[in-house]
């Protein structure tokens, strides 16, 4: 799992740029260039629209116009952005950056068949996922899209402390990590129930740490309900979250605990086997 929290996410607090934090860990051969240009990519991927503008862009990832523009015309040039007036978008061709992650990453192969059994068996959507930096990203998806409107695709990226995967992300990090994730990220409430204590947040963790899943309860969306179990490699830590998603309105918490999580528990151990 990703602990580095150098990028400007949504419920961050802002951090250092890129470059200054490689140079304060002592990365020398450090490619600035490269860096900025991956940041302008990602810059897509903090705002709901399609298209931005230089302006929007150089906003988000607080760098200089003239910078941000040598970006765009670099990824330009190599089939990555497309630019149409004073707006630039993504291209499909990055869609092949995705790929190899999705193709040359086990995890990924390994559970989707796990995700579309669970949800077939459940007739509820499934997903895992993986802490990178403040979020949880999932990286295998059930095709069953009653609440896709809610949840987002494989790629997409929630907020850790408040989702049931993040939790219990967040629950087998290291002491010193925990310690940098919670200075870094700014706990903001999405809805009335969103816990945004600190303190509260850790001894919550405790907790889930000891009974080894999450139920999270309209934390994240109203009527939204999820629960989570850990996804373990072969060698026993952590690597991943698995959880199901249901809503408050049409299944109780004692069902969710009663009927979801031991076929969670058993399609999680089953995964584990295959992490080698």
């Amino acid at each position: 799992m990703g602990h580095l929290f150098g990028m400007r996410t949504v419920g961050r607090k802002p951090a250092l740029s890129a470059q200054r934090l490689m140079v304060r860990r002592g990365q020398r051969d450090f490619v600035t260039a490269l860096a900025r240009g991956l940041d302008v990519m990602r810059a897509f991927s903090s705002r709901q629209e399609e298209q931005l503008t230089l302006a929007d862009i150089a906003k988000l990832v607080q760098l200089p116009r003239a910078t941000v523009r040598r970006s765009l015309i670099t990824l330009c040039a190599l089939g990555y952005v497309e630019e149409s007036g004073k707006v630039f978008r993504l291209a499909p061709k990055v869609l092949i950056l995705a790929q190899a992650y999705l193709s040359s990453n086990l995890l990924p192969r390994v559970a989707r068949p796990f995700v579309e059994r669970v949800s077939s068996e459940l007739a509820e959507s499934c997903s895992v996922s993986i802490l990178h930096e403040a979020e949880v990203i999932y990286v295998a998806r059930s095709t069953n899209k009653r609440l896709s409107a809610l949840l987002g695709d494989v790629g997409s990226r929630r907020p850790a402390y408040c989702t049931s995967m993040g939790r219990v992300l967040l629950a087998h990090l290291s002491e010193a990590s925990l310690d940098e994730y919670f200075r870094a990220v700014e706990l903001k409430p999405l809805t009335a129930h969103t816990i945004t204590d600190e303190s509260e947040l850790r001894a919550l963790l405790v907790k889930i740490r000891k009974q080894e899943f999450c139920l999270s309860d309209q934390q994240t969306e109203l009527d939204l309900r999820t629960i989570a179990v850990p996804v373990r490699n072969n060698s026993g830590p952590v690597v991943a979250a698995m959880h199901v998603t249901t809503q408050a309105s049409r299944t109780t918490k004692r069902q969710m605990i009663q009927r979801f999580l031991p076929v969670l528990r058993e399609a999680a151990a089953e995964i584990r086997a295959l992490l080698v």
